[in-house]
């Protein structure tokens, strides 16, 4: 083992051994970790200033109390986190996630992810995360403004347009972001449109920032295809997921001549060998906020699968939207046999390090999140330009935007692979990237 393998080894056990427990941002260093021997080898003074060390260390982790009040008028009671994990490149930018499953690992794993993504876009936006283990799911309106407004009464605190911006993300929509920036500007008296990115059309939001992700994502997998000379047109495609992200990804691979024949939610997946009806999907979800199995009722001919795996149908590309590893061993191994050519994360890691593995082994092309998701906040920042100048752009102005912006991130993963010998290598490509960019202003600013 050289020196430079070895102190990468001693960087991840010392991760390891500083946040024990947090196995989903011990699996997000050792991915980035495992791509960058070749450039800290090349780059001496990256070790001699602890560039690494430092960029595995959050800049500042709040944990808080978050006191709400039901329907029933009992007093519940969540934990709140925000993880401001690098600011070298600008304000802290990364979503605000609400879902059960959120604990502080879970945090510090988006917001390091979102370190390199957000590099990656080239836009001067840093790296952060939050969000909260409160379970929207089955919630009055009522009880989610009184726990949005409670939550931000303490985040208020820690955030602005040039300290920390957050978006939403699971469980975060429009509907609580209009409440978390309400009480915002009802407790800072200031109407600071910059200080929160997904916000309604007319308060200060974007065009494009609700289907930036899954378009962004086929925009990247479209890059993908274009280098070997193919394209969408008529490939069949399986999209996990049937929030945001999963619903504009699907819409835009039917744009390019594709057609997405299944998917997900919590509960099950369907198929509909015709083409998914996104309309009906957008219906189900975004406005009755019901069931995926709810689709069969419009369209008998689709079938509906409970519980199972939506990695056992059949395709040509795989787009997988929904969560954290929910592609693993067995599911990637599935895909190689049915003739899958190509995967994209739309989700923020949803491949386990095993299936990665099966899926470069196969030779298909494998795309990952931070590179492959990274247009929704690429479009935040352009909501947030926006917001800066007073100015709203048009939907085909904003969308020409965000598709220059992945190309460019595109761009920048294959030279970078090429340039450290590992050629078609995504992977390596988006992490040695995103890295650079940010250990370069590290080392610019000194040690702080």
């Amino acid at each position: 083992m050289s020196a430079v393998d070895t102190h990468l080894v001693g960087v991840f056990e010392d991760v390891v051994r500083r946040n024990p427990g947090e196995r989903e941002f011990h699996q997000a260093v050792r991915e980035v970790l495992e791509s960058l021997a070749p450039v800290v080898e090349k780059h001496p003074e990256y070790t001699e200033a602890s560039i690494i060390e430092r960029m595995c260390e959050p800049e500042r982790q709040i944990i808080f109390r978050v006191p709400w009040v039901d329907d029933e008028g009992n007093v519940r009671v969540n934990r709140g986190f925000r993880v401001e994990f690098n600011s070298a490149l600008g304000p802290y930018k990364g979503g605000l996630r609400f879902h059960p499953s959120v604990y502080l690992g879970i945090v510090k794993f988006l917001g390091f992810e979102q370190i390199f993504k957000n590099s990656l876009t080239g836009l001067p936006i840093g790296g952060g995360k939050g969000g909260s283990d409160f379970d929207p799911q089955g919630r009055s309106d009522g009880e989610i403004m009184r726990f949005c407004q409670s939550f931000m009464a303490e985040l208020h605190r820690h955030i602005g347009e040039y300290t920390d911006v957050p978006a939403g993300d699971i469980g975060v929509g429009l509907r609580e972001v209009g409440f978390l920036f309400g009480q915002y500007k009802r407790l800072t008296n200031k109407y600071e449109s910059g200080v929160l990115t997904g916000k309604g059309l007319n308060w200060g939001g974007s065009l494009v920032r609700t289907e930036a992700t899954g378009y962004g994502t086929v925009f990247f997998a479209a890059e993908m295809l274009k280098a070997k000379g193919d394209d969408f047109e008529g490939k069949r495609v399986v999209v996990s997921g049937s929030g945001n992200v999963a619903t504009y990804a699907a819409e835009k691979v039917h744009q390019l001549g594709g057609t997405v024949i299944a998917c997900s939610d919590s509960a099950g997946y369907i198929v509909d060998e015709k083409g998914i009806d996104v309309d009906e999907v957008k219906d189900i979800k975004e406005v009755r906020r019901g069931r995926i199995k709810e689709y069969l009722e419009k369209h008998p001919h689709a079938s509906y699968v409970a519980g199972g795996s939506i990695w056992d149908v059949s395709c040509d590309i795989a787009l997988p939207c929904a969560t954290q590893n929910e592609i693993e061993e067995d599911h990637a191994i599935h895909l190689v046999k049915n003739g899958c050519v190509l995967v994209a994360e739309g989700a923020n890691m949803p491949c386990t390090p095993e299936a990665i593995h099966v899926v470069q082994d196969a030779g298909i092309l494998y795309a990952p999140g931070k590179a492959a998701n990274a247009g929704g906040v690429a479009t935040s920042a352009l909501e947030m330009q926006q917001n800066a100048s007073r100015d709203s752009w048009s939907f085909e102005y904003t969308e020409d935007r965000l598709q220059q912006i992945v190309r460019d991130i595109h761009k920048r993963c294959v030279t970078t692979a090429d340039q450290y010998g590992r050629p078609g290598n995504y992977v390596v490509g988006a992490n040695i990237s995103g890295f650079t960019r940010v250990a370069e202003a590290m080392l610019a600013f000194g040690v702080i």
